[in-house]
């Protein structure tokens, strides 16, 4: 099974392509290249319970970004998916200041209820301990207020698609686990919607909580090279679109790593240049390689996340350490199409 879900859990394909050259980080400051973004959002993932490290980050957020016009947060929100554990992420987001509109993505920690036969009894030998598959979309669905796990909404004008899988796998395969399916429909309005964009000359900013192998940081370790069932299908489809903007996150590596954002070029595309992959970093605890095909954990104190300004050229991203209030990185990525 996954390689440290039972850690977390008891505390609360083969890749297309290759990466295209990342342009050179500019030095931390507003704008990259000058003048007043259109919009601005932040993207964070991986709460998994720490929601003390989560008021800390949304805090930041608004010192830094106060007309922020949106929050993405790319999975794994609950530690387990419980109802009570999303109510107490609920309660941090009312006692602190946050955008209005908020994009949620689905991550496997929101699949981990079946592991425990009740919230304070681990029995992985009994799975599922009663819980039914659709048990666990009905909770996320009605705190991410939808229907169904794919959806789009607008930060400030800006297109931003959230996407994730529509089965747990192990309900469907014994062998499998957090690996992750998405239905035709779903693939049928991903590509309906980047096509609607692409014609309207915008950016695309997709959300998704686990990466797509062979690019960001730890992608090309084995713990992360087989999480999406139909990977060559998706990177198919994101690689016709210079301007879609993948920010993923599951991994909890280090955004000071150098690879923390890549662009990915998908052979047959007809897209030379590729498209841009984030790694969101994490809020509950950081890792990092270590040399061995698996990872350690960052010593002290992890909190990380991302601020993003688009402007009518160019979009600068910029990796945050909330623990210490600090930016880490940024990266200007140039527009195929002025907005």
């Amino acid at each position: 099974m996954e390689r440290r879900s039972l850690i977390a859990a008891t505390a609360g394909a083969v890749a297309l392509g290759t990466l295209a050259q990342v342009p050179a980080e500019a030095t931390p400051g507003h704008g990259g290249r000058g003048g007043a973004p259109l919009t601005t959002f932040n993207v964070i993932s991986d709460i998994q319970g720490d929601l003390g490290d989560l008021a800390v980050a949304l805090k930041d957020m608004r010192a830094t970004n106060p007309h922020s016009s949106g929050l993405a947060v790319a999975g794994d929100i609950t530690p387990r998916g419980y109802d009570a554990e999303y109510a107490e992420v609920r309660k941090v987001f009312g006692r602190n200041p946050h955008p209005r509109e908020i994009a949620w993505a689905i991550g496997n920690h929101e699949f981990y209820v079946p592991k425990w036969a009740d919230p304070d009894t681990l029995a992985q030998a009994s799975w599922p301990n009663g819980t039914t598959e659709d048990s666990l979309f009905r909770s996320f669905y009605k705190f991410a207020e939808r229907g169904r796990v794919y959806a789009e909404t607008t930060f400030g004008g800006i297109p931003v698609l959230t996407i994730g899988t529509e089965r747990y796998m192990h309900y469907h395969d014994p062998k499998l686990w957090d690996e992750v399916w998405l239905s035709e429909a779903q693939f049928r309005w991903l590509e309906d919607r980047l096509a609607y964009w692409a014609r309207r000359r915008r950016p695309v900013m997709v959300i998704t909580h686990h990466p797509l192998p062979n690019t960001v940081s730890g992608t090309r370790n084995k713990l992360y090279m087989s999480d999406y069932l139909q990977s060559d299908r998706l990177l198919g489809l994101l690689g016709r679109y210079r301007d879609v903007f993948l920010f993923s996150g599951h991994t909890h590596w280090d955004l000071g790593l150098s690879d923390w954002y890549v662009r990915r070029v998908v052979p047959g595309t007809a897209n030379l240049d590729g498209f841009a992959v984030i790694n969101t970093g994490a809020v509950q605890t950081g890792f990092t390689d270590n040399g061995q095909g698996g990872e350690n954990a960052v010593d002290g104190a992890f909190n990380q996340g991302l601020q993003v300004e688009v402007h009518r050229d160019h979009v600068v991203v910029r990796a945050r350490d909330f623990a210490s209030g600090t930016w880490l990185k940024q990266i200007t990525v140039p527009l195929a199409s002025r907005i």
